[in-house]
């Protein structure tokens, strides 16, 4: 057994695979339109979805945003220099919730960014 994706409802399509292609640098792997149930599946993700687990990012399309909830956290993605991450996602237009440092009460290095849709991604340090 193996977790093959995480999905999330997102309100703007193009907005959302701008955002997890172009500013966190993941691929867009595949994109499926649903006329009948009136909604799109895009999988996007760093690596293969046969090997790696990847983001479903779904748009129902009749449907421009959502109450993201309390039960969510987060989204971790593992970076080489958090530091040089949060510049990087900053200069291509993400936004920054929580700036590059060690996490409470630990050592390890820390980050978060929101996504178009205000789903939080954390950055981790190798």
């Amino acid at each position: 057994m193996r977790i093959l994706h995480t999905m999330l409802r997102v309100g703007d399509l193009d907005r959302s695979i701008s955002f997890y292609t172009e500013v966190l640098g993941m691929k867009l792997l595949r994109k499926d339109d649903f006329p009948e149930g009136k909604f799109t599946n895009v999988f996007v993700g760093y690596g293969d979805e046969t090997t790696d687990c990847v983001i479903e990012l779904t748009h129902n399309w009749e449907t421009d945003d959502y109450e993201l909830g309390t039960g969510f956290g987060h989204i971790a993605i593992e970076v080489n220099d958090v530091y040089q991450s949060v510049e990087d996602i900053r200069a291509r237009g993400g936004e920054v919730t929580r700036e590059a440092g060690p996490m409470k009460g630990g050592t390890r290095v820390l980050a978060f960014v929101r996504d178009p849709d205000g789903y939080s991604i954390e950055l981790l340090g190798v």
